[in-house]
């Protein structure tokens, strides 16, 4: 413990050297030092209504498919994937509107993405993860008029807008159909969904149900969907990694810490106009890449670009952390690298008009990430107080005190903890969720 002390002294004296910036409480007041931008939720929110201005109303952190997580057999073959297959996926709508417009991704793909025919449609019993639709809810979406469309390598495709009523807080079908599949085995999707997607050889886009269905708890091309809101609306980013994508969460049960939050922002007039979209992804990092680009080279396609959006809540670090080596030097390298990336976040951000929220980093205690010489807590402690104090966010969110363990703080909560000391169940979800000042999404200035 002696060592751990020392690295923490050093990481606290690099923390104060960083940060230069008078410190602020974290209770979600508006920093002194941060550089101004739009009062969320009176510009912008007010002109996405007025204007008819599209805002996201979900959305999923495109990345490159491990082979563990492709399509089961026998929709991945040796040079295809989903080759004369439907594909039929659910989504949880945040912010309902009169028009929706559906997004596809293949950033990702070794090849173009020839996409057949694509509808919407109401989920049977209105329940996320199921294979059936209510009959008759089915809805073409269609591509500049076209059926179809060939998405090509690298690019994504944003269907025509489609009339149709979506309320907030339900879930809506979205079935694909590949007449050639696409020629690659490198495909695009959201392997961490925590939701069930079902797949069935031919083309059955307008089946009610789909009869011995192959299931996978993934998305698979998916991307966005978008609404034109009737009320003032915008769109929060969560940048994050496992934690936020949901990892300890239940399957189909969309019970994710960002789902919880925006649960909370519905029930309340003042911000049922937020849209909460999760971009975050399982092992993902702010400075290298892991499972998906690092957090610093997907911010303008995860972010920047998406529709409406007004705030962005960086709840992202523990891998990097985790990963680093466990020497004083690369303790303190990793604790300044990432208050680095936080900077160019902020600044990048700032400069669209986007208010920007530090939520702190929770524990680790007893997991993998935790070294012996409490080299990694000492970072994660340092970065957190950095957080909390430089100024530099808009406002802390701070989810470590909502999630540790008090009478030992370097560990979660057990009733919290799934097991492995570092991953939440739904009600540590629960709780990160609660911990988020509402106050940060009111109308006004702050």
């Amino acid at each position: 413990m002696r060592r751990a002390s020392s690295l923490v002294s050093v990481a606290a004296a690099l923390v104060a050297g960083a940060a230069g910036f008078t410190a602020h409480q974290a209770s979600g007041t508006q920093s002194a030092a941060s550089a101004p931008v739009p009062s969320a939720g009176t510009v912008s929110a007010t002109t996405a209504a007025a204007s008819g201005r599209w805002v996201d109303t979900w959305a999923s952190m495109p990345q490159l498919t491990e082979p563990g997580n492709m399509p089961p057999a026998p929709f991945t073959g040796t040079d295809h994937v989903l080759q004369n297959a439907t594909l039929r996926q659910t989504v949880h709508v945040a912010l309902g509107g009169g028009q929706v417009r559906l997004r596809l991704s293949n950033a990702f793909g070794g090849a173009d993405l020839p996409v057949t025919k694509v509808s919407v449609a109401r989920p049977a019993g209105g329940r996320a993860g199921v294979g059936a639709i209510v009959p008759g809810s089915g809805r073409e979406v269609t591509f500049g008029g076209q059926r179809g469309f060939d998405v090509p390598q690298g690019a994504q495709a944003v269907s025509d807008p489609l009339d149709l009523d979506v309320r907030a807080g339900t879930n809506l079908t979205v079935t694909l159909y590949l007449a050639d599949g696409q020629a690659s085995t490198d495909v695009t999707s959201h392997p961490g969904s925590r939701t069930t997607s079902y797949m069935v050889a031919g083309d059955h886009v307008d089946d009610t149900d789909l009869t011995g269905a192959a299931t996978a708890d993934h998305w698979y091309f998916l991307s966005g969907l978008e609404v034109r809101p009737r009320q003032a609306a915008s769109a929060t980013v969560v940048l994050g990694d496992s934690l936020s994508d949901g990892r300890g969460s239940t399957t189909n049960g969309n019970d994710r810490w960002p789902d919880q939050l925006q649960d909370r922002l519905r029930s309340r007039a003042a911000t049922a106009g937020i849209a909460v979209i999760n971009q975050a992804a399982g092992g993902n990092r702010v400075l290298h890449d892991g499972l998906g680009p690092n957090a610093l080279a997907r911010l303008d396609r995860d972010v920047l670009a998406q529709s409406g959006v007004d705030r962005l809540i960086v709840f992202e670090g523990v891998n990097d952390i985790g990963t680093a080596g466990t020497s004083e030097a690369e303790s303190q390298r990793i604790t300044a690298d990432l208050i680095g990336a936080y900077r160019q976040i902020v600044t990048r951000a700032h400069a669209q008009g986007i208010r920007v929220y530090g939520a702190t980093l929770t524990p680790f205690g007893g997991n993998d990430y935790d070294d012996p010489a409490g080299a990694h807590e000492a970072a994660r402690q340092a970065v957190n107080r950095w957080i909390r104090t430089s100024g530099r966010f808009d406002a802390v969110i701070d989810l470590d005190k909502a999630a540790r363990d008090p009478r030992r703080p370097g560990r979660l909560l057990p009733a919290y903890d799934t097991g492995d000391h570092l991953h939440l169940n739904p009600a540590g979800y629960r709780a990160l969720g609660d911990a988020v000042p509402l106050g940060l999404f009111e109308p006004g200035p702050r």
